[in-house]
């Protein structure tokens, strides 16, 4: 079967019939790797301080929150129906109802639940669980706002930790899923990467690339003794190890400036020994914050660079679209078409490259 990136059809922003209406629940959960008030790394794992670029320490465990969206007749107790899980990432000025709240409502639902529920409804995927993280992995995760010197900020680029050690882990525990990180044998870890996915908007969609992939991790520069190549008082300082094991569909919607270009993201590409299933960048060519500084720098000689390990790369560019939900919900759409929809077998190795009129 052959998905086609389009538009979002109308009609998938309005509420379906209540017996095909998802529900979405705020969830507390345990996380013990994050940055504490002194810029150092909490964490119960091995991780050295070349690793992770600052001093690594052990540490209380904190209590952070998240959104999950749970499609229409989902039972705890049916052990036996499984579902695949996206990993949907938010702005560096937002949180984990951002999603929620920032593409609104339309007929008393959520925009994004009512594309997922249509899409669900229409039979284009299966049933779908989606996790809305607050990506900040400091003790100060709540703090929404810019302020490069702060940890909050920080903890936007220690976010694969968490994710890795902590959330994953909790979210395969507490719901149905395909994928058991506790399963770390070669042939699950193959298994696994098929059945989760991660996206997001904005920083988001940086921490998509640049922690998904393997870019760089970035810190003031009040820290690091350098200039801003941005203007915006952040430099960057080690590399990640990248989560290409945990995740075989990446999607990144107007990434944010401080995204790793596409040479240094390409080489980790072609480094993995499982390669990329699909990566999907979309922006609008209006947007005066993403699309010259982040999406067009990340996709020059990004496919050249990555060896032949990408199965299929999508590079988007929305006419007129700037830096707003129409292009993010857009992206949402598309990306969870063409990682989870109902088709014969896996993506056919391909490069789109193409314009989108409208959203």
């Amino acid at each position: 079967m052959k998905i086609d990136v389009t538009a979002v059809p109308a009609g998938y922003k309005r509420k379906v019939a209540k017996k095909f209406q998802g529900t979405v629940t705020e969830v507390s959960y345990r996380v013990a790797n994050y940055i504490n008030s002194s810029r150092q790394l909490v964490t119960d794992q091995n991780i050295s301080y070349k690793d992770a670029g600052r001093e690594t320490v052990e540490g209380d465990a904190i209590i952070k929150k998240c959104n999950v969206y749970l499609p229409a007749g989902y039972d705890k107790m049916d052990v036996d129906t499984r579902y695949d899980v996206l990993y949907l990432l938010h702005g560096v000025g937002g949180n984990c109802y951002e999603w929620l709240y920032g593409s609104g409502k339309c007929d008393g639902n959520y925009i994004i639940c009512n594309i997922l529920d249509n899409l669900i409804a229409d039979g284009h995927i299966d049933p779908i669980i989606v996790v809305f993280p607050n990506g900040r992995s400091a003790y100060n995760w709540g703090d929404c706002s810019f302020n490069s010197v702060g940890t909050n900020m920080l903890g936007f680029y220690y976010f694969d930790y968490e994710l890795r050690y902590d959330l994953i882990p909790f979210i395969e525990s507490e719901y149905n899923t395909y994928a058991n990180i506790e399963d770390r044998s070669s042939e699950r870890i193959v298994y696994n990467r098929l059945h989760r996915a991660i996206a997001g908007l904005s920083a988001g969609g940086m921490q998509s690339l640049n922690l998904g992939l393997g870019g760089y991790r970035c810190d003031s520069t009040d820290y690091t003794g350098t200039m801003s190549p941005w203007g915006n008082g952040l430099d960057t300082t080690v590399r990640a190890p990248g989560m290409v094991d945990l995740f075989a569909y990446v999607g990144s919607f107007s990434n944010a400036p401080t995204s790793s270009d596409g040479k240094v993201l390409g080489e980790k590409i072609a480094s993995y020994e499982h390669g990329l299933n699909l990566l999907y960048i979309t922006c609008g060519d209006a947007d005066q914050i993403a699309y010259q500084s982040g999406y067009t720098k990340t996709i020059n000689d990004l496919m050249e660079t990555s060896d032949n390990n990408l199965r299929a790369y999508y590079q988007v560019l929305i006419r007129d679209g700037v830096h707003d939900f129409n292009v993010w919900n857009n992206g949402a759409y598309n990306f969870i078409r063409l990682s989870f929809g109902k088709r014969v077998g896996y993506l056919k190795p391909n490069f789109v490259k193409m314009t989108l009129d409208s959203y």
